[in-house]
C-alpha cells in the first residue's frame, strides 16, 4: 500500500462542510491532545483556528524547544544545470521559456564548492533542472564525489528516480532529498504539468517513499503554495509526511512550505496563502508532527523567517543564489525564480545569534 490509497480516503472529502462544522471546542481538545489525529490537523488549518493562533503557538513553542532546542540547521542550494524537458506553468526553467541554459563542468563544480565550504557551509542541496539527457545520474555521482571533499551532508532536489537510481545516488554519498509532489490535487496537476515526464503525477508521488526504501536518511517534501486552496493541500502534506514517519522510522522527514515567487514565464492562476496563513500551517504542523522537521528557503523575507523560527521552523537556506553557478562564474544562468531572503551566510549567522538561535553549519557526518 502506498501513500495514494491514503490520499484517496480524502480526495473528496468534503472540506467546506468540515471547517464550518469545527467550533472552538474542537480548536481547544487540539490544541491540549499529546498525540493529535488527522482531523485535529485538519482543525487546527481551519478558519476557526485563526481565532486560536496565539494559544496554538504556545503549544508550539514548547514542543519545538522540547525536540530542537534552539538549534536552526543552516543550508544552501547549489545549482548544477538548469536543461528542462518538462512544461511546467509555474516555473522558470519551464522547456518552452527562453532563458539562458547551462550545466556546470565538473571543473566549475569543484569551484562552487570550494566558494560554498569559505561560508563555513557544511550542508549542500543540489539541483539540476529536469533533463536526464544533460544531467544524467552519473553526472550527479560525479559531481557528488567532488562535494564529498568539502561538504558532510549532501541532498538532491532533483527530477524523480527509481528506486535503484536513489539507491546508487545514497551509496556514493547523499543522505537527504527533497521532493515537491507541486500540487496534489490531480486535475490541477495535470492541467500546470503541459508536457514532459513530470506529467506522471503517481511516478512523483511515490518518489519519496522510493528513496526511502533506498535507505536514505532524510525526506523533505510538500506542496507549492498556491497552484491549489493552501488548507487542502497543506493537509494531504501533512498526512504525506505522517505516513513516511509511521512506515519509515528510521527516516528524518520534513515538510516545506513554499510559495511561489517571481519567475520567467507568465502563470498567473494563483490561490494566495498570505503570511497568516503560512504561521497556521507551521503551527498546526508542529503540533500534529512534533518530531518533524520544517524548512523555509528564501522564497520569504528574512524578518518573516525570523519570527516563525519560534513557532516550529529548524532549518532555513542562506547565501543563496537559484542560478547555475551563481556563486563563482561571471556568465551564470537565468535564476529559477527570484529571492526574497538575499542575506549572506553570514548575516543569517549574526540575525541568529542575536535573536539566541544556535546556528548549525553541520550536524551530521557520514562514518
Amino acid at each position: 500500500m502506498g501513500f495514494y490509497d491514503e490520499y484517496l480516503k480524502y480526495k473528496d472529502f468534503d472540506f467546506h462542510k468540515f471547517f464550518e462544522n469545527v467550533d472552538d471546542q474542537d480548536i481547544l481538545r487540539a490544541i491540549n491532545k499529546n498525540k493529535l489525529d488527522v482531523y485535529d490537523f485538519l482543525a487546527l488549518l481551519s478558519p476557526k483556528a485563526e481565532n486560536y493562533l496565539e494559544e496554538i503557538a504556545t503549544k508550539a513553542h514548547r514542543l519545538t524547544l522540547n525536540n530542537f532546542g534552539k538549534a536552526v540547521v543552516l543550508f544552501t542550494p547549489m545549482y548544477l544545470g538548469n536543461y528542462c524537458v518538462n512544461k511546467c506553468a509555474y516555473c522558470g526553467f519551464n522547456f518552452d521559456n527562453d532563458i539562458k541554459r547551462k550545466k556546470l563542468t565538473m571543473e566549475e563544480v569543484d569551484r562552487e564548492a570550494k566558494k560554498i565550504y569559505e561560508t563555513g557551509l557544511r550542508h549542500i542541496l543540489i539541483l539540476t533542472g529536469s533533463s536526464r539527457k544533460e544531467t544524467p545520474v552519473s553526472y550527479m555521482i560525479d559531481a557528488i564525489n567532488i562535494l564529498k571533499k568539502y561538504f558532510d551532508s549532501i541532498s538532491i532536489e532533483v527530477y524523480p528516480l527509481k528506486e535503484e537510481e536513489y539507491r546508487q545516488v545514497v551509496e556514493a554519498g547523499v543522505e537527504g532529498l527533497s521532493i515537491y509532489q507541486e500540487v496534489y490535487n490531480e486535475e490541477i496537476y495535470d492541467k500546470v504539468h503541459l508536457a514532459g515526464p513530470k506529467k506522471n503525477y503517481m511516478f512523483r508521488l511515490n518518489a519519496p517513499e522510493r528513496a526511502c526504501k533506498a535507505r536514505i536518511r532524510n525526506v523533505c517534501i510538500g506542496a507549492l503554495l498556491g497552484l491549489d486552496d493552501w488548507r487542502r493541500e497543506f493537509f494531504y502534506g501533512g498526512l504525506h509526511a505522517k505516513y513516511l514517519q509511521d512506515k519509515y522510522s528510521d527516516v528524518d522527514v520534513a515538510l516545506a512550505l513554499p510559495r511561489i515567487r517571481a519567475h520567467a514565464g507568465s502563470f498567473t492562476q494563483i490561490y494566495d496563502a498570505n503570511d497568516k496563513n503560512v504561521v497556521q500551517m507551521v503551527l498546526a504542523c508542529r503540533l500534529f508532527m512534533p518530531r518533524a522537521g520544517i524548512t523555509m528557503t528564501t522564497r520569504e523575507k528574512a524578518e518573516f523567517k525570523n519570527h516563525l523560527l519560534p513557532l516550529g521552523v529548524n532549518k532555513i537556506s542562506a547565501g543563496v543564489t537559484t542560478e547555475v553557478g551563481g556563486h563563482t562564474l561571471e556568465d551564470e544562468s537565468d535564476p529559477q525564480f527570484d529571492i526574497i531572503d538575499g542575506r549572506s551566510v553570514e548575516e543569517v549567522r549574526k540575525d541568529l545569534l542575536n535573536l539566541g538561535y544556535q546556528p548549525v553549519f553541520k550536524d551530521w557526518m557520514k562514518i
